[in-house]
C-alpha cells in the first residue's frame, strides 16, 4: 500500500512567469469628472500541474492539464492507477477542492482518497514542491536568456518584419 500526496495547483504564466493569459489594461478617454468606462474581457486561462508524490521514496508523477474539474480529476486518478504497479494500491492525500470531494469523481479501483482538514495547506507535502517548480522555471528562463539563437528560431515567423541584420529564413524545429 502506497501513501501519496497530491496537489493540482494552478501555474499561471504571463510573459514573465505565469502560464496562461491575463487581460490587458488600456487607457481610455473620459470627460473630466466622469468615471471612465472600459470594456474588457476579465478572463484567465490557467495551466495546471497535477502532481502525486510519495514522500517516503521521492517518486512522483506529474500531469499537465489546461483545466481541472471532476472529469479531469477522474482522468488524473486513472493515470495514477496506470502508473502504479500491477495489483498495487494507493491512498491519496488531498485537500478539499471541489473537484476532489465531488461525488461525481470516478475513483478507480485500488485508489483510495483521504482528505485533509479544511484550510490546512501546511499539512499537504506536495505544497512544498511548488517553490522548486518556480525555481526550475526561473532557471530555464535564465538559460534561454543566454541562448538568443534558440529564441530566434522559435519566434522569428516568416511574416515578422525583418531588418537587414535578421533577413534570413528561419528553420522551424
Amino acid at each position: 500500500m502506497r501513501l501519496l500526496a497530491y496537489d493540482g495547483h494552478a501555474r499561471r504564466a504571463y510573459l514573465a512567469h505565469r502560464l496562461g493569459l491575463k487581460p490587458v489594461y488600456r487607457r481610455v478617454w473620459a470627460r473630466r469628472g466622469e468615471r471612465p468606462l472600459a470594456v474588457g474581457a476579465h478572463r484567465y486561462r490557467w495551466f495546471y500541474v497535477c502532481t502525486f508524490v510519495e514522500p517516503e521514496t521521492g517518486e512522483s508523477l506529474s500531469l499537465l492539464v489546461d483545466g481541472i474539474d471532476t472529469e479531469v480529476m477522474g482522468w488524473v486518478l486513472r493515470e495514477l492507477r496506470a502508473w502504479l504497479g500491477e495489483g498495487e494500491e494507493a491512498w491519496v492525500v488531498l485537500d478539499r477542492a471541489g473537484w476532489h470531494v465531488s461525488g461525481r469523481v470516478e475513483v478507480p479501483e485500488g485508489v483510495g482518497l483521504v482528505f485533509l482538514p479544511p484550510y490546512s495547506p501546511e499539512l499537504q507535502p506536495v505544497e512544498r514542491v511548488w517553490p522548486l517548480v518556480n525555481e526550475a522555471v526561473a532557471e530555464r528562463c535564465l538559460v534561454l536568456a543566454q541562448d538568443p539563437e534558440t529564441l530566434r528560431r522559435r519566434t522569428l515567423f516568416h511574416w515578422w518584419p525583418r531588418t537587414k541584420a535578421s533577413a534570413y529564413t528561419p528553420s522551424y524545429s
